[in-house]
């Protein structure tokens, strides 16, 4: 089915409905012709905020296909911001109906949020500067190597845990990580490997990826807690995604610039 087909079939189901997200979720203040969907505004080829204004990313095209799925039109959709540490308070608060921002999957968050997912699966590396030839992979961070992650990120937790002798950093955003390691005031940035390879492409010749991922991430789509029936019809759209192509669609466009090969997509948890 064309983009063109399924926004018209969208409409369409938009009108013979009475969904509306926002209005049982209160992400838009009741505004029954829009959803707000949380991702990240900084990091290229999952969530970026271009110059212009539009939206990209593969993050960005998940939770679009999602929302053409639940009856929203990509213009009935307003993008919120979700840093890593505010994404819990904006779905508790309401103040989005769902968020799609590189969302990892864990027993905590699901204390205090739901997910429908996981979408794709990943795994925290490490980027550094492109004639940098010491560190080889964590163990290698753990000699008086200053290390930067997102407040409030899985990747910053499981370094506190895992590698203590490592000189943590924790920066509000990737982007803000990526501008100190460009800088030298830091040695390398730690979050999952898709997100780092975005930044590689986006800035070639500087970065490179080193060693072996040493986490395994699930990415979920976030949303309030125990809304069964939102979790649901969120994860029969990501089937559908998945089955008809758009999924390895979207991921070749956007992340298949980094030289990543397009996965498997991952089986929804039950």
């Amino acid at each position: 089915m064309s983009f063109r087909v399924r926004v018209a079939a969208a409409a369409v189901l938009a009108a013979a409905l009475p969904l509306s997200l926002a209005a049982c979720g209160g992400g838009s203040g009741g505004d029954e012709n829009k959803v707000v969907i949380g991702t990240k505004f900084d990091q290229p080829g999952l969530g970026l905020k271009n110059p212009d204004g539009s939206m990209s990313g593969f993050d960005v095209d998940v939770a679009t296909y999602v929302a053409e799925q639940l009856g929203y039109t990509p213009d009935q959709i307003e993008w919120k911001e979700a840093p890593s540490g505010q994404r819990e308070t904006l779905i508790q608060n309401g103040q989005v109906d769902f968020i799609a921002a590189t969302y990892s999957i864990t027993d905590a968050r699901k204390e205090k949020v739901s997910f429908a997912g996981p979408y794709l699966v990943t795994g925290q590396s490490l980027l550094v500067r492109a004639d940098n030839s010491d560190i080889v992979g964590a163990e290698s961070l753990e000699n008086n190597k200053k290390l930067c992650s997102v407040t409030g990120s899985t990747p910053a937790q499981r370094i506190k845990d895992k590698y203590p002798g490592v000189q943590l950093q924790q920066y509000d955003t990737y982007s803000a990580c990526v501008e100190a390691l460009k800088s030298g005031a830091i040695d390398a940035v730690t979050t999952d490997e898709v997100i780092l390879a975005g930044y590689a492409a986006q800035d070639p010749g500087t970065f490179k990826l080193v060693g072996e991922p040493f986490s395994e991430e699930n990415y979920g789509i976030g949303l309030k807690k125990d809304d069964s029936e939102l979790q649901t019809k969120i994860n029969d759209a990501i089937t559908k995604m998945e089955t008809e192509g758009a999924w390895a669609a979207a991921f070749e466009k956007n992340l298949g610039p980094a030289g990543i090969a397009t996965p498997e997509p991952p089986a929804i948890a039950k």
